[in-house]
């Protein structure tokens, strides 16, 4: 049924809210035009938060990012979800840890507005600075007009590159009937069959750039330049030797395996649907039975200890051992929700019995006592801390003996790393961000939940004794060894293969690949979505502008969720209250993404896309309707399909940030020290990062972080100080020569300083010699050697005591002496010059490390820029890439480190 007003193209649904008309009459365009001041197009695509703007009236936001109640759901993605479209994640790789959270505590505490209904706090958005993308803070450039002008040239550049790419293609295409291909000659007489060979006589070397623009899925493998391509990333650097010490057997044999297997160099591999052919393996690990605590240490319930069944006992250990967890136990939530499950078991248990075995019943959760349980764990912990470093050692190796069975399977004949073949153990669900299940009990799993996936020749890895599996598979389209459904969520649960295994990298290597291909088309989708922007059509109108938000602010696409699930929303599923609109041509945004993370940005966006979004916001439109009423995510990317096949909104995000990185890269003069490419490389990752809206809140041990930073350099500027004193007492002509200036100490050190400063040295230097003697000693007990008596580290710590004198003598004399073999002038001088080094070193890092605090570069650098890139950087700069990739990620990345030299381009 139509609206009264003509003039608004929405119609009220009652079952679904408020629903746009599917066509946009002119006059609504026209009236809109009217009504927004013009300010000449915009190059959008940059938050205002990340520079200044003038200060502006608007109206506060209906809510901060969530509706009142559950969102309604259009359908329900997860349980429907297959086991192959679940084991896929963009953020595997991302450490809980790392993920930001908005506590219900903070949203009380810091919002200046009343919002005792939301769970998120109002905070301003921050403002990156211009070191924070590596420019130099005194530019007379704004940081905002720097960034547009950036993505503009970025972008520009993209055009040309793909129009470049289809030319090339076309020409290609054209030249094709004229090479004769091995696959293609049964038709061709023999006379010029003959020729090939001839034709193939060159050395085989490759023109250089000669096909830098076809994606290596697409090249033809050398397998005679396999030898060549196999040269590792960087030439091998000091310390390799202790990482290759500490691998297994099984791992050099794997490794030495891959040396001859390199499956990028072979695009026909994982093309099919079928995975493998053969599989075998030995199933997973459970984890221990519940151990009950000691008898005199219970749960006490208002004010009684009381004895509770070893099933309820158990789940009163999950809480007390995370008394700690501030976080969790300060998170209603999570207490509710705990408290519920507990005493469900309670009640199937029998409740507690006091002493006299009488029962407590316990009712209330502020009656609860958890203390001593915590306290246990807690000197349980202390005790597995101070153990001996051998009685450690043993107790890891008889782990990995245990599980080494576990740790490979045999796919394809090939030995291949499981990853996470250890079964969760039980415990209380934490959840991501504010998850409405956060608390609730994770049962056990039982041998009787988990499907086994394996070869049909293999042997059936045996079940624990009087257990049996609930089913065996053969399943060779599944990448996946083992599965089973927790009860939380209902997710399923899988045991994977290695993030160094070749499916895992195949996986990866055919993302960027795919962001690879979409350069050749992204300028006809630019082209395609402006143009939409103005359609009459409002489907086609609403999707060009969730490709316009996707493309240029990197929303994600957003699904629908259940009632059971967190509240998180993406560009296609965003609410009234979502949005925010400010004249002329602002938008903020305020929702809970992925993980439950709160994305909050205010942007300035094309006018048409403004102009749009204030049509899709009209009323009857109110809180809790869908913006984008017209779009689902599927629909979406089966139009993104109609431009290249598997094109979905999300490879957008990856191929904006490595197309960046790579044009970045390009222009990139990386000199100087190690350090100081290493933070070139950080301010490119960097901007980036701010492009593609990578942000996070700053760590909350950030400014410890930083101020321990600066200590150390204060510490060496002591150090100069004090060297430079030495060259008095080697020559006192120094002082005249020199000047009395240059022996000066820094004002900013003063006596308090030197002082704190001296004891925290001879301290340092006596918990060094006391853990050196007790380290001896534990070799010597571990040999069945007499251990060494007090007597012998007393006389050991002589030397921190000698040097506390020294300081003494120094701060009453204002003289130091002159330290080291047959000191000179010469010497002292050359020993100040590499402290000062390290000092400006060190400064490089702290200005790095501090223009991160608000940026992602990790999320930018493992998810979204090609890994081909960094590696490119580490051999074109002669970084050791190290520096870059931590071990684990380096065999993630591994394929991309051995199948790109310094001149591969994105």
């Amino acid at each position: 049924m139509s609206s009264s007003d003509d003039d608004t193209p929405l119609v009220k649904d009652r079952a679904n809210g408020a629903k746009s008309e599917d066509r946009i009459p002119k006059n609504v365009d026209r009236a809109l035009d009217k009504q927004l001041p013009s300010n000449g197009h915009v190059e959008p695509g940059v938050s205002i938060r990340m520079g200044p703007v003038e200060d502006m009236d608007v109206d506060t936001p209906q809510t901060n990012g969530n509706a009142n109640g559950k969102r309604k759901a259009r359908t329900s993605l997860t349980n429907g979800k297959s086991y192959k479209e679940a084991s896929s994640s963009e953020d595997d790789d991302k450490p809980l840890s790392k993920r930001r959270r908005t506590s219900q505590k903070q949203a009380k505490e810091d919002s200046d507005t009343d919002l005792s209904d939301v769970p998120l706090r109002v905070r301003k958005p921050p403002k990156a600075t211009a070191a924070q993308i590596g420019e130099s803070s005194d530019s007379d450039t704004p940081l905002n007009a720097k960034l547009v002008k950036q993505k503009e040239i970025i972008e520009k550049a993209a055009e040309k590159e793909a129009k470049s790419i289809r030319n090339k293609e076309k020409t290609a295409a054209k030249r094709k009937p004229k090479v004769i291909s091995e696959s293609e000659d049964d038709d061709v007489p023999l006379a010029r069959k003959r020729k090939q060979p001839a034709k193939r006589a060159s050395n085989g070397v490759q023109k250089p750039d000669s096909d830098s623009d076809v994606p290596l899925a697409k090249k033809k493998p050398q397998p005679k330049k396999g030898k060549a391509k196999a040269e590792p990333a960087v030439p091998a650097k000091k310390g390799k030797g202790k990482a290759k010490a500490e691998q297994t057997e099984q791992d050099k044999e794997a490794e030495d395996e891959e040396e001859s297997y390199k499956w990028w160099e072979d695009p026909t591999k994982g093309d099919g649907t079928k995975k493998w052919t053969t599989l075998e393996h030995n199933g997973v690990v459970f984890p221990p039975e519940y151990e009950p605590l000691p008898k005199n240490v219970k749960l006490i319930y208002d004010g009684v200890p009381v004895t509770l069944h070893k099933d309820a006992e158990e789940i009163a250990t999950f809480y007390g051992g995370m008394l700690n967890s501030t976080h969790n136990i300060e998170n209603p939530t999570f207490n509710k929700n705990f408290f519920e499950d507990f005493t469900a078991v309670l009640d199937k248990t029998g409740n507690g019995k006091d002493k006299s075995g009488n029962t407590v019943k316990i009712k209330k959760f502020d009656k609860c006592d958890f203390k001593p349980i915590f306290e246990h764990f807690e000197a349980d912990r202390a005790k597995k801390k101070a153990l001996p470093a051998a009685e450690k050692k043993a107790l890891k190796a008889q782990k990995d003996e245990a599980e080494a069975p576990y740790m490979f399977c045999m796919w394809d004949g090939r030995k291949q790393k499981v990853g996470n073949f250890r079964v969760e153990p039980p415990g209380l669900f934490r959840g991501r961000g504010e998850h409405p299940k956060t608390g609730r009990l994770k049962k056990r799993v039982t041998p009787e939940q988990i499907i086994i996936n394996i070869g049909k020749e293999a042997t059936v890895p045996e079940a624990p004794t009087g257990h049996r599996w609930k089913e065996i598979k053969h399943d060779q389209e599944g990448t996946w060894l083992a599965m089973w459904q927790e009860n939380i969520n209902g997710a399923y649960k899988y045991v994977m293969l290695a993030a160094n295994s070749d499916i895992k990298g195949q996986s990866d290597y055919k993302k960027f690949e795919k962001a690879r291909e979409l350069k050749k088309h992204i300028d006809r989708i630019r082209k395609d979505y402006q143009r939409e922007l103005k359609s009459e059509k409002m489907v086609d109108r609403q999707r060009a502008t969730a490709i316009y938000l996707i493309d240029q602010f990197a929303l994600r696409a957003g699904n629908e969720k259940g009632e059971d699930e967190a509240d998180t929303v993406g560009c296609c599923s965003l609410k009234f209250q979502h949005i925010t609109l400010k004249p002329p041509n602002y938008v903020i945004f305020d929702f809970l993404g992925k993980d439950s993370i709160r994305f909050y940005d205010e942007v300035q966006v094309d006018s048409q896309v403004f102009k749009n979004l204030k049509i899709f916001k009209k009323a009857p439109k109110t809180e809790g309707d869908d913006i984008f009423d017209r779009l689902t995510t599927s629909a979406l990317n089966k139009h993104l399909t109609s431009y290249m096949p598997g094109l979905t909104a999300k490879v957008f995000r990856t191929y904006n940030a490595s197309w960046t990185m790579a044009r970045l890269l390009k222009d990139m003069k990386a000199v100087g020290t190690v350090a100081e490419k290493v933070k070139a490389y950080n301010d490119a990752n960097r901007e980036v990062a701010i492009l593609c809206n990578h942000k996070r809140t700053v760590a909350a041990g950030h400014a410890g972080s930083v101020e321990k930073m600066q200590d150390k350099i204060d510490g060496l500027r002591y150090q100069v100080w004090r060297t430079k004193l030495m060259m008095i007492d080697v020559d006192p002509r120094m002082k005249k020569k020199k000047g009395a200036e240059f022996f000066e100490r820094p004002e900013d050190l003063d006596d308090d300083w030197v002082k704190q400063h001296q004891d925290a040295l001879v301290e340092e230097q006596r918990q060094k010699i006391t853990k050196k003697f007790e380290k001896e000693n534990e070799k010597l007990k571990a040999d069945g050697e007499k251990e060494m008596k007090p007597k012998e580290l007393d006389e050991r710590l002589e030397v921190a005591e000698e040097l506390a004198q020294k300081f003494k003598k120094e701060n009453k004399t204002g003289k130091v002496e002159a330290e080291g073999k047959g000191p000179t002038v010469d010497k002292i001088e050359g020993n100040i010059d590499k402290l000062n080094q390290r000092i400006e070193t060190m400064k490089v890092q702290l200005e790095d490390k501090e223009g991160n605090k608000e940026v992602a570069l990790g999320t930018s650098k493992i998810n979204y820029i090609d890994p081909r890139l960094t590696v490119v950087f580490s051999k074109k700069f002669d970084v050791p890439i190290e520096r870059f990739f931590s071990k684990t990620l380096r065999e993630k990345f591994d394929w991309a480190i051995k199948s790109v030299d310094e001149d591969w381009d994105f």
